[in-house]
């Protein structure tokens, strides 16, 4: 199936685009959503240049647009609808796992495009699902915590298995950070030509988050 997939360079995003491919559907374009009043992305909070040269440094072909908060779902099919008409896409990737509303939200909106909404990694047990990740090889770092799971210790934090055990030890913490927990930036993997050259910036905070400046390394 043709189709855009939707992107927010972190680890579930990234995966689902390579499982999506995986399945044969021809994905002709990732959409990266930064905020109109910044230049950071509308979920991680990572700057629009740094997820350009992360998704240069794939090779793959890329919108990054300014969306409004206030008016996202009337954007949102706008631009799917323009997509439709010029590129002929039947589907949309997305990267959720297990959140309903979510994916009633998704439901409802393509069901009104009349385009497929493609959702690879849908009801896999995250335990399972970020051991895979690791596994074929995807690197990432934590970039953003709720501070009322996780403290900004976990910047920086790569996701390997000794972040899985010391997740999984607190008890009260998804292990794909579905719930918000924490976000992640991917830096290497299958799909990536070379890896981003970065190094981690200084830690910021806001009431109820805590987040890691990445800064680009020159070419």
């Amino acid at each position: 199936m043709k189709a855009v997939c939707l992107w927010s360079a972190g680890k579930d995003s990234c995966f689902a685009y390579y499982k999506a491919k995986q399945q044969g559907h021809n994905i002709i374009s990732l959409f990266n959503f930064i905020e109109s009043d910044s230049e950071n992305s509308l979920s991680h909070g990572l700057s629009a240049e740094i997820i350009q040269r992360q998704i240069q440094t794939t090779g793959i072909s890329f919108l990054q647009k300014p969306m409004s908060k206030g008016n996202y779902r009337n954007e949102f099919i706008s631009l799917i609808n323009q997509w439709k008409k010029e590129k002929e896409i039947e589907g949309i990737v997305f990267g959720d796992i297990y959140l309903e509303g979510h994916k009633n939200w998704i439901d409802k909106v393509c069901e009104e495009l009349e385009i497929t909404p493609i959702f690879p990694l849908w009801g896999k047990d995250t335990s399972i699902l970020i051991k895979e990740i690791i596994e074929v090889g995807f690197k990432a770092i934590v970039v953003s915590t709720r501070k009322d799971f996780l403290g900004n210790e976990w910047l920086g934090r790569k996701i390997d298995n000794d972040f899985v055990r010391e997740i999984k030890s607190l008890g009260n913490i998804d292990l794909c950070g579905e719930n918000g927990e924490y976000h992640t930036f991917v830096y290497d993997g299958p799909i990536f030509k070379a890896p981003v050259a970065f190094f981690p910036g200084e830690k910021m905070h806001t009431q109820t988050h805590s987040f890691l400046d990445i800064v680009l390394k020159e070419r």
